[in-house]
């Protein structure tokens, strides 16, 4: 039997990208031209044409601005997360800066549905062994479930050797779910083929035959995209560097097409993770 797999959104606008930072500053932001709303709309029609729900982690920024695509969202059937409030990378703040950012975004959510938000992922999964201590925090706003922890060494997230598949993690005295995007074990590589710029820059054969093996391994994937991933007409932020310009818009004329082949062949089938019993405790 193959495991059910699991479709997730980060939603903010092609401005709020962790590596614009230099150049777009949040005092700057209202000023741009936004296309998110235009963007997950996209996603939405086309999960909602393969009866699909997922996790949407809103930026607390593009909640307060938009609310009726929060509650656009939620009608939809889909499970609402925080992305934090400004997109600020996790371990280049305080803990208390960290803090009011989190209350601020999920404020923002749960005044729009009046639900509790127990989910959130990390900007640019920015939870790494540097800063664990968000862990603690966490619980204290009442996330229950992260999705900010990836098993691979990067140059800008990651902690190796971490599980692939959900698990309980603990962090001193606090506990969260810890539920990673998707990573393939090959020969000695730990590749990530869970979404994002891997979606776009890897050949759609290749995402293909790594999902296929994930699938005989019983591993769940799991899935993410960012809207702007799929606006090859987006406003060009031309300061970037090289290696930023091809991360961020390799492709990007081709992910939506790709994502309507995803979702048609593999079968997305939970909105939430199981809970695991599985601990791993990291210091």
């Amino acid at each position: 039997m193959q495991p059910l797999h699991f479709f997730s959104v980060d939603v903010e606008d092609y401005f709020h990208v962790s590596a614009f930072s230099r150049f777009v500053s949040p005092d700057s932001w209202a000023d741009q031209e936004s296309r998110v709303v235009m963007s997950t709309n996209r996603i939405l029609d086309l999960l909602e044409k393969h009866r699909v729900r997922g996790i949407f982690y809103i930026l607390g920024w593009v909640a307060d601005r938009f609310p009726d695509l929060v509650l656009k969202i939620k009608a939809g059937g889909h499970v609402l997360g925080s992305h934090t409030y400004w997109h600020k990378l996790i371990y280049d703040q305080s803990a208390m800066e960290f803090g009011i950012d989190l209350a601020q975004s999920c404020e923002a959510i749960r005044n729009i549905t009046g639900d509790p938000v127990k989910h959130f992922r990390a900007p640019s999964f920015s939870i790494t062994r540097k800063s664990l201590w968000a862990i603690k925090i966490l619980q204290s706003q009442g996330i229950e479930f992260d999705s900010s922890i990836v098993p691979i060494l990067h140059d800008r997230y990651g902690i190796p050797g971490t599980p692939r598949c959900a698990y309980q993690l603990s962090h001193g005295d606090s506990t969260v779910q810890e539920f990673p995007v998707s990573v393939l074990r090959w020969m000695r590589l730990m590749l990530p083929v869970g979404g994002g710029g891997y979606f776009r820059i890897f050949p759609w054969w290749f995402t293909r035959w790594a999902f296929k093996r994930l699938e005989k391994e019983g591993v769940p994937i799991h899935f993410y995209i960012h809207p702007w991933e799929i606006d090859s007409e987006q406003p060009r932020i031309r300061q970037i560097s090289p290696i930023t310009q091809f991360r961020h818009y390799r492709n990007i004329d081709r992910t939506f097409h790709r994502l309507d082949k995803m979702l048609g062949e593999f079968s997305f089938g939970r909105v939430t993770p199981p809970i695991s019993t599985s601990t791993l405790a990291l210091e």
